[in-house]
């Protein structure tokens, strides 16, 4: 009986020890060739940590059994992987990734045919002007394309009735939308996603489809352009910062 509990006591310790934050360690391959991946963007998604992968293909992280890691490279396909006690308790294990082919479509280049005259040509020339309006109580303001019809009534709309236009993703994803406070936090992350365009990352933290972020920010009244042409940090801080207006605007 002794023995016994000596036992039990030392697999509740082991449990307990797995349920920590501990430091593990990976090495990226590329499952064809074996070669180390240099580079690859490694996010926590449990607890908003990030890594990255160096020359050797190694990267550390802290993380607990059964966390989610997200592997991103561009050109490779994306990895969900998760933390298992066997990785805890071995401290490191072998990630293999696999090379995406991309096909580019064709490009047709198509010059504008300029007069030579200033006034002429200007107009000729297509300008897209974005403007941000700062709303009266809050922090930031609110992007729109100065050409969009009823642009300032849009961005008004979007404050008075909140709810509408973004409970389906505010209302019912509390949790994962506090996750973008952590990710401010964490120096490695913002990093990272200062380096990104594909929307990936942020998707799988916020558990949605990448191709609803255009739409979520639309409904936030952020320009097309801006969509567009922003990395994935300045993505992240649009929501975010669009999130705690709701939040504010809610509570009113």
């Amino acid at each position: 009986m002794r023995y016994f509990a000596v036992f039990f006591f030392a697999l509740l310790a082991a449990a307990s020890h797995a349920q920590e934050i501990q430091k593990i360690s990976g090495t990226v391959l590329n499952d064809i060739t074996l070669l180390p991946v240099s580079n690859v963007n490694v996010i926590n998604l449990t607890n908003v940590k990030g890594a990255s992968s160096d020359e050797k293909g190694v990267f550390e992280i802290e993380a607990r059994a059964n966390d989610t890691l997200h592997i991103s490279l561009i050109g490779y396909a994306s990895l969900k992987v998760r933390v298992t006690n066997d990785w805890i308790k071995n401290k490191s294990t072998k990630i293999l990734m696999t090379e995406r082919a991309i096909a580019l479509e064709e490009v047709v280049v198509q010059p504008y045919i300029l007069t030579g005259y200033l006034e002429v040509d200007t107009k000729l020339i297509p300008m897209r002007e974005n403007h941000r309006y700062s709303i009266s109580g809050l922090n930031q303001g609110y992007e729109v394309g100065a050409y969009a019809p009823g642009a300032f009534g849009k961005v008004l709309g979007s404050i008075f009735n909140p709810a509408d236009a973004l409970y389906n993703l505010f209302g019912k994803k509390p949790k994962e939308l506090k996750k973008l406070r952590e990710m401010k936090k964490d120096g490695n992350v913002r990093k990272l996603l200062e380096t990104k365009y594909d929307r990936e990352t942020i998707a799988a933290l916020l558990g949605i489809d990448k191709n609803d972020i255009p739409e979520i920010l639309a409904k936030c009244n952020y320009s097309e352009a801006f969509v567009k042409s922003a990395n994935d940090l300045q993505i992240m801080d649009a929501i975010s910062e669009c999130y705690e207006e709701y939040k504010i605007l809610k509570k009113k």
